[in-house]
């Protein structure tokens, strides 16, 4: 049996045995930063670095077996490391438990700057049109004017005043449409009969808000002064 030498987290060897995991491997907690962690050759730090590459390869279409197998960390870290980096998303920004759950996403998009200022993921109900409405800022919501399709969901829940209902032809939905089809080639999650479904709703979120507020990121860089 591997004893390891310290806490993995803090560095600390103050701890002691706390059964095993489901893999029999024997598991401590430290008594420091009540870190569980077990000993093997997987209990080592991994850089700030390391971790920045594996927080964009998250944002790419790749499965997380994928990733494990790219950069040699096991499932179970990168599973916690996802929830964490999904948990870190600003709240302001403003599936599925198996494929025959279906969800859309709706978004609200800033013409000029090309950032998304709000998004829910739901049904195609009028209920969802006002959570998304709900998401979007005061300021949109009281001086923007709001181009959609023809889809009658939104009648009644954009205010009239706010409101153009437009074709395709209108050339005014164009970049939000490009920015459906960036989702669809860079979340794996979003492909149509694809394996990479997510088992849980919050997941499948946060995976999206991830990937969204890097976008938003980028968008803003690029802004001129």
């Amino acid at each position: 049996m591997v004893i390891p030498e310290s806490c993995p987290a803090c560095g600390s060897t103050r701890y002691k045995k706390n059964g095993h995991t489901r893999h029999g491997k024997q598991n401590h907690w430290c008594k420091n930063c009540e870190r569980q962690f077990s000993a093997g050759a997987d209990n080592h730090l991994i850089s700030a670095e390391r971790r920045a590459e594996i927080a964009n390869l998250l944002r790419e279409r790749i499965s997380l077996r994928g990733i494990c197998r790219a950069v040699g960390v096991s499932l179970t870290w990168l599973l916690h490391f996802m929830v964490d980096c999904f948990a870190s998303c600003p709240a302001h920004l403003h599936f599925v438990q198996k494929k025959a759950n279906k969800q859309w996403i709706w978004l609200a998009m800033d013409a000029t700057t090309r950032q998304i200022i709000a998004f829910h993921v739901g049904d195609r109900s009028r209920a969802s049109a006002k959570a998304l409405w709900s998401e979007i800022p005061a300021v949109y919501q009281e001086h923007a004017i709001f181009h959609t399709d023809q889809y009658e969901v939104y009648n009644g829940v954009i205010p009239a005043e706010r409101h153009k209902a437009i074709t395709k032809k209108a050339r005014k939905t164009n970049h939000i449409e490009r920015f459906n089809n960036t989702l669809r080639q860079r979340l794996a999650r979003l492909v149509r009969d694809t394996l990479s479904f997510s088992k849980k709703v919050e997941n499948h979120i946060g995976a999206i808000k991830f990937f969204i507020c890097h976008y938003n990121l980028e968008k803003a860089a690029a802004l001129p002064v």
